[in-house]
Order: structure tokens, then sequence, then C-alpha cells
């Protein structure tokens, strides 16, 4: 993914953010050990999270801190990584038009010698800051980076999401299967966006759909004015638009609106399927369908989430935050050491590339291991074992419906395989 909602671009307050995001990064901790613990000075097991929560894509911040902690708590509770307490440290990454923060933010979680990072969940802001982190020997697994040209990125990069590959191919399937004939889609030039316009051109042609507008079009993130782009798109006499956007989303579905275009039969995409209750009028995305590429939480999980932080109320990608973390703590168990290679070397055995017992949980799972047993965690996300690109091999996305106050509801999930690279 992916950034949305409440874009701020002040660049005197980017900078202050940035400055105290390098004195003051890493908030949060989870078990005795506390946000002071180190890696490599105390053998302990540290999970390091870059979640944003400022910028356009603070709205998935609080869950992704929160989900970072519980498993933290989860794997203490169940006897700590090596016999001793984990701990967590986070940083803000703002979103990827706050490039100098997204490193400020990896060098800041870097200074405490983790042994894994976990995100950032956007494509963009995973592109500014992955070699400054794959190149201090540490591993990155993304909850949220769904280009598609991340397969294969680096021998140290992970992810717990799919690649847009899976989501572009669903999201085509379920616009064919609902009698689209004409399609127009209005998307950003972004690695995000133009990958997964790619995806589903691809998959909806195969099908018989014309595309009639935004194959080759797209508009620049920082447009603010969509009224030309929304009229080329009337003109086109599409049966359905695809909006593949980020907090753009707004003004650009009004302009729609504004120049005739149906906001009843629009699709949208992890990056803009979001409560829009506060953003239009009642009833304005009543039928309009979005997918979010992995797994819905249980309603048991967010419970559960919600505990560490009562106020979360998007799951985004929370799931996929959580896998991570136990998938990282079980690679430091099985090999015996925290610090970042002896972690991504034992990732893949531990998502299940030789076969094993599966187990859902980091208790279950170390019970395995000590017990000498190869093992396959299946989490919350579900996924498939890690392919040879370090993609889930297989994952979930998730099916959602807007209702008459513009909030998406999950509907069903739809499995796919992940394409090796």
């Amino acid at each position: 993914m992916k950034q949305s909602k409440t874009h701020t671009r002040i660049m005197a307050l980017t900078a202050l953010v940035a400055a105290a995001s390098m004195a003051l990064a890493g908030c949060g901790s989870a078990g005795a050990s506390g946000d002071s613990g180190s890696s490599g000075g105390s053998g302990a097991f540290l999970a390091a999270g870059l979640f944003p929560s400022t910028g356009s894509m603070a709205y998935i911040g609080p869950s992704n801190v929160a989900t970072l902690k519980l498993a933290v708590d989860d794997i203490n509770a169940a006897g700590g990584v090596l016999g001793k307490d984990a701990s967590s440290t986070t940083a803000d990454t703002s979103d990827a038009d706050h490039a100098d923060q997204n490193t400020a933010a990896a060098q800041s979680v870097l200074s405490k010698n983790p042994s894994v990072v976990i995100g950032p969940p956007s494509s963009s802001v995973v592109k500014n800051s992955y070699k400054q982190v794959t190149a201090a020997g540490v591993p990155m697994i993304s909850n949220g980076a769904t280009s598609t040209a991340f397969s294969g990125l680096d021998s140290l990069f992970f992810r717990t999401i799919p690649p847009d590959t899976v989501q572009g191919a669903v999201l085509g399937q379920v616009i064919a299967q609902a009698g689209v004939k004409n399609l127009a889609i209005t998307v950003f030039n972004d690695e995000y966006g133009t990958s997964l316009r790619d995806v589903v051109v691809k998959t909806v042609e195969n099908a018989g759909v014309n595309v009639v507008y935004g194959e080759k079009d797209t508009f620049d993130p920082t447009e603010t004015n969509f009224s030309s782009i929304a009229t080329a798109v009337k003109a086109s006499n599409p049966d359905a638009v695809l909006v593949i956007a980020f907090d753009q989303t707004v003004s650009l579905v009004k302009a729609l609106k504004t120049a005739g275009v149906d906001t009843h039969k629009l699709y949208m995409t992890d990056g803009n399927t979001v409560d829009h209750s506060e953003d239009f009028d009642a009833g304005l995305l009543e039928g309009t369908v979005g997918t979010i590429p992995g797994a819905h939480p249980t309603d048991e999980f967010q419970a559960r989430v919600k505990k560490i932080d009562p106020k979360v109320k998007d799951f985004t990608y929370a799931a996929e935050t959580y896998d991570a973390v136990v998938l990282a703590a079980l690679a430091a168990q099985k090999g015996g050491a925290t610090d970042g290679k002896t972690v991504a070397r034992n990732l893949p055995a531990v998502s299940g590339v030789d076969g094993g017992e599966k187990c859902d949980s980091y208790k279950a799972c170390l019970a395995l291991l000590k017990d000498g047993k190869d093992i396959q965690y299946k989490g919350q996300a579900s996924i498939g074992p890690f392919n040879d690109a370090h993609d889930p091999s297989t994952a979930s996305i998730g099916i959602y419906k807007f209702g008459a106050d513009n909030k998406p509801v999950f509907d069903h999930a739809q499995e796919g395989s992940v394409p090796k690279a």
C-alpha cells in the first residue's frame, strides 16, 4: 500500500516532526524489558516498527503500533525468545511526501540494534528506506507494501501481504463478474497506483472488458483540481469507474459526482477503501465495492488490539503486523540467536517452506520448536509459506461493500496464489 486521508503538506511542520522523530522515535514497548533494550547488547529480541502516525497514512498507525505491542505481549506470556523477554520500539515514518522523515525514522530504530524491522506499510516509503535497513543486516518485513516490483527486492526483504498481482487480479475479476463492459480508471502516478492499474487492466481486458479511460492516463499525486479529469471520464461513457488514489479520493469523487458520473458504481482499492462517512453526503458511495489485501481481523482479535489502544478504529494490516512479529520471533528461536541475519535466515523455515506441523500461535509453535519439530506458522493473516521471492505463497483479498453511511463493510474474502517473481 498506500497512503490516504487528511494530507498535510506544511514543510515547516514536516521538519519539526522529522527532528522530533530523530530524538524521540521509539515510543512503545511491551514486556518487562521496556523500550531501552538492544538486541545486540543484551541478546534480547527487539522488534522495531516503522509506521505512520502523521501524514496522509496516519489512520493506519494506531492499529499497527498496538498490534506490535500485542504480539510482543503474547510472545513474553509464552516465555519470550530464547528465555528472555522481547521488547518493541516504533518510529513515525509519515508518508512518502516526507522522504527525510522516512529515512530519519529508519535511522532512529536502527540505532537500537533491532532484530527485525516491521513495516513500513507503504510501498513508496519502503522504496525510500529499505536499503538503509537491509544494509545494516536487519530484515525488513513489510506489513502492507504491495508493489509488484518488490517481489525478490532484497535477500533481507520479506512481506506478510501479497503483491498487487493478487489484488489486481481479484479486483479485475470482481469488476468483470459484475457485468461491467466499459471501465474508466483514475489513477495517480505512483509506484503503488500504476503497478496495480496495470494488473487490473490486463485482467479485465482478458475478460472482455473495454478500458475506455485511464489505461495510460495518470494524475500527479499532488493534484487538487480534478474537474478536467472528471469531465474526461464522463465523456468516455463508462459503466463503472475504478478510483486508485489515496487522500485525493475525496476531491476526485466529488468532481466525478459534479460531472455526472454515477458514484454508486465505483470501485476502490486498499488506498481508499476506508470510512468515508465524514467525507461525503450520506448514500453517495452506497453500492461501491472495494478491495483490501490481507485477512479481515476477527472480532476477537480486534478486541484484543483495542485493549492495547482503545482509540484504534481502523485495522488495516493489523493481522499482517502481528504475524510479522511472531514469525520473526520464531525465526530467532529456531536459529538460536536474535541478530538480524539469523532471523532472516530462519524466516522461510518457520513460515513452513519445509512443511512441518501447523501451529496458530507463538506459544504452540514455540513448544514444537523446543521438541525439535519443523513448523508452519498459520496466524492471523493465514498466509502461505514464503516463496523464493519472499512473498507469501498464498494470501487473501478482502471484498468490501459501501453502505448508505459511506463505510465499507466486509463481504467476503477470496484467496489467491502469489505468482513467483
